[in-house]
């Protein structure tokens, strides 16, 4: 078994093409080996038959009688019930190896001094007693064509089996040349050589569609570098700002050790700059979190609710622009009804957009959360804000990483991930994230979850 695994597939493959052959054909010639010579042996008892015949027909009809003399060549033998031979044209050694007696009528293969023969013995009753009709005949011709039909066989059986052996061979080199194709591609993608996709044979095969599904692969596999190298060079270029500005506070501050209100703002703006920098961070780490594989969290409506409101009350606090009025409006029939997100992740949700939604809206306007249960049981979020809304030509990639609309008309600014984090919680948990501006002005952010 272990020498089986180190052969390569196409030498198991025709190893195992051989041997099935071997054995169908074996039996095969078995069988006709079988056939042939039951064949020639109902020959040779249907001849022998023939010649007693006469002889039987000549004991019932003429009991007193002596037999016919038999012609030449013809191998028979009257034996009686006491044993003596009234009629015996048998060999020797044929003879000496019959039964004294049979009952019934019986069919013999004997080999003496090397030739084959069969016999057929008929017991015949009349008046004047038992006797028994032997009739042998020669079976070297038969013997012989089933030698020589016994060595045909082993020479087919042969040829067969290399023939099946190289067909094989030839069909699995074919079969697999899509294979090797693709290792070789592989392994020159893998070294950085070659940057392109495996080949996919002509054939719309199994090959070629594991091609395809490998090519898919490969697919993702660049799309996830693309967006890793992006993201840590999007992520550089984010925390370069904050860390030069935190340095630039802390120089000002060693120069304002003289001046308690001077060194005040400073470790203050330094703070704030820290403190960016921890959101940001923070941030990251949960969207590499949602990249991750593992459990979905299973949580009922009521404690989505629940966080819906902690989020308001924590959205009501801001005062960075301007204070805002914060409404909510919470429709939802089914508070039992589960969906597959954790609560702090739907909190994290609510605050991102209710802090865009502030940041995006007029001085002295208002925002307003709607949370409301569909027939469906699926349950929206929508947040609207009264601002100028989102440029059109900034909507299509408003949830990707690190991109942000024009920061000068926001009081708030942000690090560009808090979007793409509305998002990548919304689809882990099989839902979606929107985003479109109104009719009336302003823009309305939108998340949809389905029941688990």
């Amino acid at each position: 078994m272990r020498l089986l695994r180190r052969l390569s597939i196409r030498a198991r493959i025709t190893l195992g093409s051989v041997l099935v052959g071997a054995v169908v054909l074996v039996a095969s010639a078995v069988a006709l080996h079988v056939q042939i010579d039951r064949a020639s042996l109902e020959t040779d008892r249907s001849l022998a038959m023939s010649d007693a015949a006469p002889f039987v027909a000549d004991l019932r009809s003429n009991p007193g009688e002596a037999p016919d003399r038999p012609t030449e060549g013809l191998l028979i033998g009257i034996r009686s019930s006491s044993g003596s031979w009234i009629l015996d044209r048998l060999p020797d050694g044929l003879r000496a190896a019959l039964p004294r007696t049979v009952d019934r009528e019986t069919t013999l293969r004997l080999d003496v001094h090397g030739h084959r023969n069969t016999v057929v013995g008929i017991p015949v009753r009349n008046d004047v007693g038992s006797f028994v009709v032997w009739a042998a005949q020669d079976g070297r011709a038969g013997h012989e064509t089933l030698e020589r039909v016994d060595r045909s066989l082993v020479v087919g059986t042969l040829l067969a089996l290399v023939a099946f052996g190289g067909t094989a061979w030839l069909l699995t080199t074919l079969a697999l040349r899509p294979v090797g194709r693709m290792h070789r591609t592989a392994e020159a993608i893998s070294a950085g050589s070659a940057d392109g996709h495996l080949p996919v044979g002509r054939s719309d095969d199994e090959l070629a569609g594991l091609a395809r599904t490998l090519n898919a692969f490969l697919d993702r596999q660049r799309d996830n570098a693309e967006r890793e190298r992006r993201m840590v060079s999007d992520a550089s270029h984010e925390l370069r700002t904050p860390l030069a500005a935190l340095t630039a506070r802390l120089e000002l501050a060693h120069r304002s050790t003289g001046d308690a209100d001077a060194l005040e703002r400073e470790l203050n703006a330094a703070e704030t700059d820290a403190a960016r920098l921890v959101s940001l961070a923070n941030t990251m780490l949960e969207l590499s979190r949602l990249d991750e594989a593992g459990p979905v969290p299973s949580t009922p409506a009521a404690a989505l609710i629940t966080e819906l409101m902690a989020s308001i009350d924590r959205a009501r606090a801001i005062d960075v622009v301007g204070p805002r009025d914060v409404d909510f409006t919470v429709d939802v029939g089914s508070p039992d009804v589960r969906y597959g997100i954790g609560a702090a992740a739907f909190a994290r949700i609510v605050d991102n957009l209710v802090a865009n939604a502030i940041a995006a809206g007029s001085a002295g306007g208002s925002v307003r959360v709607t949370l409301r249960q569909e027939p469906q049981q699926d349950l929206e979020l929508m947040v609207v804000d009264d601002g100028r809304g989102i440029p059109v030509s900034f909507l299509p990639q408003a949830f990707d990483r690190f991109t942000r609309a024009d920061e000068s008309r926001t009081a708030l600014g942000g690090s560009g991930l808090g979007l793409a984090l509305v998002r990548g919680t919304a689809e882990r948990a099989g839902g979606t994230a929107s985003l479109e501006n109104r009719s009336d002005g302003g823009a309305i952010a939108t998340v949809r979850l389905p029941p688990r």
